[in-house]
């Protein structure tokens, strides 16, 4: 199973990103996939959910209305467009196949202000 995250870096606040997760190694539209995040001496946040079918999705209050969960079954791919970014946002992103022990190695967004 591998997860490559990508799409992170630096942007000031306000600034917008977007990331990937393309997956490979398991049937990818079987699951729920999950972005999560840690901050150096915080623990892990879930960010946000989408389910297996693209049906329905899950954002932390957090930020709620700020991000958007997509994702492209044909492509194994998943998306989080992050927007009015904040410096709180400031973060290992990683994506996760639900109820699943896989993970991958993370993107990291930094959010100047």
């Amino acid at each position: 199973v591998q997860l490559q995250a990508s799409g992170g870096g630096l942007v000031q606040a306000g600034g917008s990103l977007r990331l990937s997760c393309a997956a490979s190694g398991f049937t990818f539209d079987d699951y729920a996939i999950g972005w999560f995040r840690q901050a150096p001496g915080k623990e892990r946040e879930g960010v946000s959910c989408i389910s297996s079918d693209d049906d329905s999705t899950y954002y932390a209050e957090s930020v709620k209305g700020r991000f958007t969960i997509s994702r492209d079954n044909g492509k194994n791919t998943m998306y989080l467009q992050m927007t009015r970014m904040k410096p709180e946002d400031t973060a290992v992103y990683r994506c996760n196949p639900i109820g699943t022990r896989y993970w991958g190695q993370g993107t990291q967004v930094t959010v100047s202000s």
